[in-house]
């Protein structure tokens, strides 16, 4: 029995391989292992980015779930949004330098879903940071741009990287911007009886 689950769940599972959330939650001193969610990261139209977020985070739990049903899964997502605007994972760097001169002067918000399920327990909840990017010049984009940090990152930036040097001003949890609030899952793994101290 792992003593910090309390008996009532077989392990603590991270749905993604992002490296970012990995360190995240190592830094907390939980024993788990990161398995990939393997879901479409699709919406329908029109669904707000909040919802998009709270809704992928719950998918990507989900599938986990369904693989190891007596574990406890983290499932989270992350989008920009800008004016109402949900900004993904740039496909091509293309896409990413069209998403980065549109933030680029301008402040935006991030929000990062949490989804926690497992045996007798759901809980999800969203998190939200705004960020205002300096104005960037072709050139630096071009530079930043090589530097390949966009990729797999919304809005084409890469934070805990050389992205920080984007950004005049941050206001939030730097953990939620990285793509797992840590105080919001500290709440919710509390809430499903998770104990962080043996």
């Amino acid at each position: 029995m792992l003593s910090h689950l309390n008996g009532l769940y077989s392990e603590l599972v991270l749905a993604s391989t992002s490296p970012a959330r990995r360190a995240l939650l190592t830094a907390l001193g939980l024993p788990f292992r990161a398995e990939t969610p393997g879901v479409e990261e699709v919406v329908p139209p029109g669904t707000s980015t909040r919802a998009a977020v709270t809704m992928l985070a719950e998918r990507k739990a989900r599938a986990v779930l369904g693989r190891w049903p007596t574990a406890l899964v983290i499932g989270s997502d992350q989008l920009v949004d800008l004016d109402g605007q949900a900004l993904g994972k740039p496909l091509d760097r293309g896409a990413a330098r069209t998403q980065l001169e549109s933030l680029s002067g301008r402040s935006h918000e991030i929000l990062t879903g949490v989804c926690v399920v497992g045996p007798g327990f759901f809980a999800c909840d969203v998190d939200a940071a705004q960020l205002t990017l300096f104005p960037l010049k072709a050139d630096e984009l071009d530079r930043y741009l090589r530097l390949g940090e966009w990729e797999g990152c919304a809005g084409g930036y890469r934070i805990e990287g050389r992205g920080q040097a984007l950004f005049s001003a941050i206001a939030g949890d730097r953990t939620s911007v990285q793509g797992l609030p840590m105080p919001l899952l500290i709440r919710l793994l509390r809430e499903a009886g998770v104990s962080f101290f043996h």
